[in-house]
Parts: C-alpha cells; sequence; structure tokens
C-alpha cells in the first residue's frame, strides 16, 4: 500500500505498538494482584478483540473455519501470550522481554525447515550474535555460563519469542488469507490456548507452583483495567495493522524493537528493577542481531 514517505503516522503507528506491548506487565500484573492470573486475563482480553472482529468482519469467521492453516496460526498466537503475558508477571521484565527477542534465532530455523529459505553464513553469524547475548542475560552476574533459563519467567519469555517467530511464518505461509481471516485466527488462539493452559494447570494440587485458581472476579476497578487493557491492544494492533501495511517489512521490524526500550524504562521506573551492565551488553548484541535480521532482509525474512 502507496503512502507518503515523509509521513510520521506509519512510524507513530508502530511506536503506539511497541509502548502498549512494552508496558502491558503492568495491566497483567495488576490484574493478577487482583486475583486474576494472566492467562485468564488473556484470554478475557482477546475474547473481546474476537467478538469485536467477528462483529465487523463476519466473512473471516467463514473463512478462518475452512482453513486449517488459520488453527495453527492460532496455536502459534496462543502459545505467545502465554509466553509473553506469563512470563512479564512472574519475573524480571528485563529479561523476559530481551529473551523474547531472540526472535531471529527461531525465525531462521524456521525459515530453513518451514519456508525452505537457505541458512547463510551471514544468518548462522547473527545466530551466534543472539546466543552470545542470550549467555549475558542468563548468566549470574559477573559471570558467564551456559545460557540456561534458571526461572520459569525465563523458559516462558523464551517460549514465546519462539511461538511469535513461528506466527510471523505462518504469517508469511498464509498470505493468501484475508488480514481479517488471519487476525482472527490469532485472537482466537489467544483466547483458547491461554485458557486451555490455565484449566490445565487448575487441576494440579493448589500447593504445586504451577497450580493456577479459576478466575476471580476482579472488583470494579479490576474491570475497568480488564475493558482498558482489551481497548489500548486493539488500538495497537491497528497501530500495527496501518503502520506495516505503510512501511517496507525490514523498516517495520526495526521499529517495532522499540518496545524492547518501554519495557526496559517501564520496568525500571515502576517496577524497581535495575538494568545492570552485564545485561544490557547482552541486550545489545541480542537488539542488534534482530536489527540486522530486519535490515539486510527487506521482505522481512528471517
Amino acid at each position: 500500500m502507496a503512502d507518503n514517505p515523509r509521513s510520521a503516522l506509519p512510524y507513530l503507528a508502530l511506536v503506539l505498538n511497541a509502548l502498549v506491548w512494552g508496558c502491558s506487565w503492568w495491566p497483567l500484573r495488576t490484574l493478577q494482584g487482583l486475583g486474576l492470573h494472566a492467562l485468564w486475563a488473556s484470554a478475557a482480553t482477546y475474547l473481546l478483540g474476537t467478538a469485536a472482529i467477528a462483529m465487523f468482519s463476519p466473512a473471516a469467521l467463514k473463512e478462518y473455519a475452512r482453513n486449517p492453516a488459520l488453527w495453527l496460526l492460532g496455536l502459534a498466537a496462543g502459545t505467545t501470550m502465554v509466553g509473553f503475558n506469563w512470563g512479564v508477571t512472574i519475573a524480571d521484565v528485563i529479561r523476559v522481554v530481551l529473551l523474547f527477542y531472540l526472535m531471529p534465532v527461531w525465525a531462521a530455523l524456521l525459515a530453513r525447515f518451514v519456508l525452505h529459505e537457505p541458512l547463510t553464513l551471514r544468518v548462522a553469524l547473527r545466530i551466534g550474535m543472539a546466543l552470545a547475548g542470550a549467555a549475558l542475560v542468563l548468566s549470574p552476574p559477573g559471570q558467564i555460563g551456559f545460557p540456561w533459563p534458571s526461572a520459569l519467567g525465563e523458559w516462558l519469555g523464551l517460549m514465546g519469542g519462539a511461538a511469535f517467530a513461528l506466527n510471523n511464518t505462518l504469517l508469511r505461509h498464509q498470505k493468501a488469507a484475508s488480514a481479517q481471516a488471519r487476525l482472527l485466527g490469532m485472537f482466537v488462539g489467544g483466547v483458547l490456548v491461554p485458557a486451555a493452559v490455565a484449566l490445565g494447570l487448575g487441576m494440579l494440587p493448589s500447593s504445586s507452583m504451577a497450580a493456577i485458581p479459576l478466575p476471580a472476579w476482579p472488583g470494579v476497578a479490576g474491570l475497568w483495567v480488564l475493558l482498558g487493557f482489551a481497548a489500548s491492544l486493539l488500538l495497537a494492533n491497528h497501530g500495527l495493522q496501518y503502520g506495516a501495511s505503510r512501511l517496507p517489512a525490514n523498516v517495520s521490524a526495526v521499529v517495532m524493537l522499540s518496545e524492547v526500550v518501554f519495557a526496559t524504562a517501564s520496568a525500571i521506573a515502576f517496577a524497581g528493577e535495575s538494568l545492570t551492565l552485564q545485561v544490557a551488553a547482552g541486550g545489545a548484541l541480542i537488539l542488534l542481531a534482530a536489527g540486522l535480521s530486519a535490515l539486510e532482509n527487506p521482505a522481512g525474512h528471517g
């Protein structure tokens, strides 16, 4: 879609999307403090979005129902929600977001095996750069060790990034489908997968650390937070659709990296987190790998 190349609106729209997601940990933690676990909060907000899409784009329902590949897209999108939304509520926001942005590693591997794209030397170097960054982020302060996550939240961040890479790969694979049907698939997955995981973990004994209680009424204040969060996600999605449809894919990918800046700044300002030199260095390597991946591939490929 052509647009005025000098217009700042597409860039601002993508920055708005990044701002909403970079600060999404706040409403999720607030709702969890009011008794509504992040997984149930995710399912509730995406249910509102699903209803809105179905209401304004009824044709997308039929297209979605007859395309099984869109169901797989929904599974990937829902898994992304489980990893990211749950991760930022139980672990350091900065570490989870940085691990989430190991996407170039997963995207390159998926592009190789799903889209049959070559795994070039430059791609391999970017993967090595991102993994070196992960080693710095995951290692204890002052130590450099094997990059294994040490907490559930860190594993969730990694899982969310891998699922998001699969989500983006499937979006490219299903480019012939309408934007409304693909969006519906992602929102349906955002309802079903978090709800299914929450229900499954809810069957565990209450003494288990992984047990998730059934959703509780968060009160009037919590309801306003939930509605505000749902509205902000819809607004962010519109910003993503507007900006990404008017800018080259590689430019969009770089602009969206500003999410890390918003997440870091908000976590330091409002969650009392700190950014050590070691984590900052690791994050710089991860973001550099992601930025190089985007800049090198104008079509948005791995």
